[in-house]
């Protein structure tokens, strides 16, 4: 697929890019450069509530203070991930 650079530095994303990435107005891109010259285009399109269904309902809570217990853990290298 072929696009044209505007003279403001912009592009069209393709109709066929658009669906397969399921991307709407005011979605962000995120555009990578690659030693090699290449370009890796990533859209940042996920929000928070496409998020929620991911974790299984009946999970562990945990508290603010069990977190960052958990997280001072990891830091200091004083946790056994298996």
């Amino acid at each position: 697929m072929v696009t044209t650079l505007t003279s403001k530095g912009q592009v069209t994303v393709p109709k066929a890019i658009r669906e397969r990435l399921e991307l709407t107005a005011g979605d962000r891109l995120e555009f990578v450069l690659h030693d090699d010259g290449t370009v890796q285009m990533i859209p940042i399109t996920s929000s928070v509530k496409k998020l929620k269904d991911i974790v299984p309902k009946g999970c562990m809570v945990a508290t603010l203070q069990e977190m960052e217990e958990a997280i001072a853990r990891g830091a200091s290298g004083d946790i056994d991930w298996d």
